[in-house]
């Protein structure tokens, strides 16, 4: 919460009483959460948030490089790496518990942003979403080495 707090302050912005909430939620999970998730979690510790105000609290989390949307489940989770808007973004997300992941390879990277801008493409938020099994969901003995 405090590099949340100080990303905010070194743009000018204010981190509110409803964006901290929102995203102490996505902090308390392991596992990325839709926007009504999000709500009826805060619902049990206060007054039930409208849509509206949840998908905008997400909204500046997100812009803020503090939340990424993990597109394939619409759904959300913190960020707790420190890296710029514009770096390339891997999820590894479990398909039996739901678990995501966060990697980065800037070779990776540096392929991906050569070959769109050969193709005359630039991106703005790379992310890329690989699907599979989590070390703690495989059967002993046949973890990737």
């Amino acid at each position: 919460m405090a590099i949340a707090e100080a990303r905010c302050g070194q743009r000018g912005q204010r981190l509110t009483p409803i964006r901290r909430k929102v995203l102490a939620a996505l902090l308390g999970s392991h596992k990325p959460l839709g926007a009504y998730e999000i709500i009826d979690r805060l619902a049990l510790k206060g007054p039930r948030l409208a849509p509206i105000t949840a998908y905008r609290a997400l909204e500046f989390l997100r812009e803020n490089g503090l939340v990424h949307r993990i597109e394939s489940r619409n759904a959300f989770i913190a960020c707790v790496h420190n890296h710029t808007a514009s770096a390339l973004v891997v999820f590894l997300i479990c398909e039996r518990c739901g678990a995501v992941g966060e990697a980065s390879s800037s070779d990776v990277a540096a392929t991906l942003t050569s070959a769109a801008r050969a193709a005359g493409f630039t991106p703005k938020s790379p992310v890329i979403e690989l699907s599979g099994i989590c070390t703690h969901c495989q059967p002993r003995g046949t973890h990737a080495r």
